[in-house]
């Protein structure tokens, strides 16, 4: 099974109560194909970076099984970076600089072998950029999982209703589901939402886990409670790398293998958050992901 997954590959800057970075290895379709490999072994990434980018960050997404060379580098453009101050709670932060670069004049165009993946994330770029890869996909994927944000919804509300239209899964957190609804209960939000195209919601509520709405049903995967929490950056498009590495590698779109799916992401956004940036995702082994999926487990059972 083959993930095609679209996103910034970039650097960051984070300042936490933790602690300060320099520049880092960062970007949602970083974060998404990492914690995906974990899972699955045949991921293909489309992205842009400048001719200042490492041959070294390359390289660990070589080595973590993911094939780069659907990401572009312009040998005289700077790579996008943003950097951010987190507040002592980690739910809130001051963006401090963000700078597009070559991301500003990014036009996807997929290699060949990349228009017949199996399955496709749509990383939280413009969605004249989403409405673009999937026309030049040679068939439509089994599945498509789109995330999205507040920012195009205020500039860009119907392009963003029209890829709605065309994807499978749409994840986004808590108040962007208000937003787009215009509905305050969660649950009203969500079969408002479900009508507008997608067939499946999830919905990111940060440390309080995550919600998946499909038709009259509903599934709610909490977040690990951690002791100490450095980075929350990337947790979502970690999140989200889990979830579709765990439907893609087994081929199961039904609602009971999405439910094992959102624990995954749940567990692998778990480890994100321990390190800054990369570092904590990149060093997992799978008996550290199956021993944090049965804490899940443990967290959540119960008899009546």
């Amino acid at each position: 099974m083959s993930l095609l997954v679209i996103g910034t590959v970039a650097f960051d800057e984070v300042e936490t109560p933790r602690g300060k970075t320099g520049k880092i290895l960062g970007g949602a379709g970083t974060f998404i194909g990492l914690a995906a490999s974990h899972l699955m072994d045949d991921i293909r990434i489309v992205s842009v970076v400048g001719g200042d980018f490492p041959e070294e960050h390359m390289n660990l997404l070589k080595k973590h099984n993911i094939d780069t060379q659907g990401i572009k580098v312009i040998p005289e453009g700077k790579t996008f970076f943003w950097a951010g101050r987190y507040h002592e709670n980690m739910n809130n932060r001051d963006t401090l600089a963000t700078e597009l670069n070559v991301l500003a004049d990014f036009d996807p165009v997929l290699p060949e072998e990349y228009k017949n993946s199996e399955y496709l994330m749509l990383g939280n770029l413009t969605p004249a950029i989403q409405k673009k890869v999937i026309q030049q996909m040679a068939k439509r994927p089994k599945l498509i999982c789109m995330d999205t944000m507040n920012f195009w919804m205020d500039v860009a509300l119907d392009d963003l209703l029209e890829v709605i239209t065309m994807v499978d899964v749409l994840t986004i957190n808590d108040e962007e589901a208000r937003q787009l609804s215009g509905e305050y209960s969660l649950v009203t939000a969500a079969r408002k939402i479900l009508t507008m195209g997608p067939r499946y919601l999830i919905v990111k509520k940060g440390e309080h886990g995550a919600l998946l709405f499909y038709e009259d049903k509903i599934f709610h995967a909490p977040a690990m409670p951690l002791e100490d929490v450095f980075d929350p950056t990337g947790a979502g498009d970690t999140f989200a790398g889990g979830f579709m590495g765990q439907i893609a590698r087994n081929g199961d779109t039904g609602f009971e293998n999405m439910k094992r799916a959102l624990i995954y992401g749940s567990a692998l956004a778990s480890f994100t958050v321990e390190k800054f940036g990369t570092d904590r995702l990149v060093e997992i082994s799978k008996e550290d992901i199956a021993n944090r999926l049965e804490a899940f487990v443990k967290l959540t059972a119960f008899e009546i």
